[in-house]
């Protein structure tokens, strides 16, 4: 099955700028302090579970529940988003080392399956110090294809994996602070 309506299975994926790619990296080896940005994102509810996100000046995104959740069905559940920004930045990492190191790919696939335990609900089901709500356990597999051989596409593969900012927002959690305003 194919997701992706601007690639022909077996073509090179359309490529990114290699020299703004080299440019933007010396930019933050000259800078490292001007590479640190804050992310800003404003949700709504909208009832039965549905919540729009609006990011920049894009069109809002929902995020809601399937109905075994009282949802609605309408979008994917929080943690199938945040499953799906983890393979997003997986296979943006992957298309950067390649291009950086010389690598044309053909394909990039990424299948993930996280292991979570929804019986606390919400703070109102099954609660206990033994609970833990959230994923507990996350297993990537990736497909890469390209013009290189499998030890260059592993080492693409590890780095990207190593690099990745939504990887390491699951394996190091960031500190998170909230407050009732």
């Amino acid at each position: 099955m194919s997701l992706t309506p601007n690639h022909l299975q077996g073509q090179p994926l359309e490529p990114i700028d290699a020299q703004r790619l080299s440019e933007l990296a010396q930019k933050n080896i000259d800078n490292p302090e001007g590479g640190r940005k804050t992310i800003r994102t404003h949700t709504e509810a909208d009832g039965q579970f549905r919540n729009y996100t609006q990011i920049r000046d894009l069109k809002p995104v929902l995020v809601s529940e399937p109905p075994a959740l009282l949802g609605d069905d309408s979008a994917p559940n929080p943690t199938e988003v945040a499953q799906s920004a983890l393979a997003a930045c997986i296979s943006v990492g992957i298309q950067a080392i390649a291009t950086h190191r010389g690598v044309t790919l053909t394909n990039i696939s990424i299948d993930i399956e996280g292991d979570i335990d929804i019986s606390p609900t919400w703070g109102v089901g099954d609660l206990g110090e033994h609970k833990r709500p959230g994923v507990s356990d996350v297993r990537v597999k990736v497909t890469l294809e390209g013009d290189a051989d499998r030890e260059t596409l592993q080492k693409i593969h590890d780095d990207a994996i190593a690099w990745s900012p939504v990887v390491n927002t699951y394996t190091r959690p960031a500190t998170l602070t909230s407050e009732l305003v």
